[in-house]
């Protein structure tokens, strides 16, 4: 599979260093944020505390890499013709904090895929572990979905299902979800064209809130 690979945090590096190494898989661009960055939420910049250098490995391995900011000139439209060129099966969008526009989404075979941190429609939104703690589950997981225009909302493709123990802190279930992340995508990967497509019930799907330093 002939891929695009979005993302800016520890997450999208153990994910690309984990996916660089499949022969079934080949990443023909790299597009990230920058560790400060502007958002819809934030009238001035913020820092992601969880960043890493996706530049260095994408020059490390000879791969076209280009910085998202969400200004004119370098938002993921304005790279249309550039995607388009590269002949894509699949947009992965792992740890990344932009919509990812339709324009850009069509641009591959298959689309946009991302994974969220929960059993969708369960937990859809923000912070889907720290809720799933905060309520007292048990079990959680990840869910690997066509990215669509709402807030987790596309179709579900595949989903891995992971124990949340009750000594567990945000580091070991983070980690299970990575983990997790991993097998997902290794089954994607392996079904390549043969895999399914099962749509969401919208009225299934609650939005939880991103949390804030105030939380």
């Amino acid at each position: 599979m002939r891929v695009a690979f979005l993302g800016c945090t520890k997450y999208s590096e153990e994910l690309f260093l984990h996916i660089i190494q499949n022969k079934e898989v080949e990443i023909a661009a790299v597009f990230s944020i920058p560790q400060q960055f502007k958002i819809s939420y934030s009238e001035s910049l913020i820092t992601n505390s969880n960043f890493a250098d996706m530049e260095a490995h994408a020059k490390e391995r000879d791969i076209p890499f280009h910085y998202i900011t969400g200004e004119k000139g370098k938002r993921l439209q304005d790279h249309s013709a550039f995607i388009k060129r590269l002949e894509l099966d699949v947009i992965l969008v792992l740890g990344w904090y932009y919509m990812v526009p339709q324009v850009v989404r069509s641009l591959a075979k298959f689309g946009a895929w991302g994974i969220h941190a929960s059993l969708l429609p369960d937990y859809a939104g923000g912070a889907p572990l720290v809720w799933a703690i905060m309520e007292g589950q048990t079990t959680t997981g990840v869910t690997l979905f066509k990215l669509d225009d709402g807030v987790d909302n596309g179709d579900i493709i595949l989903q891995d299902e992971f124990p949340i123990l009750f000594e567990d802190s945000i580091r070991e279930v983070y980690q299970k979800a990575t983990e997790s992340s991993i097998r997902i995508l290794n089954k994607a990967f392996e079904l390549g064209d043969k895999n399914t497509f099962t749509k969401q019930d919208p009225g299934k799907i609650k939005i939880y809130p991103q949390r804030s330093p105030a939380d």
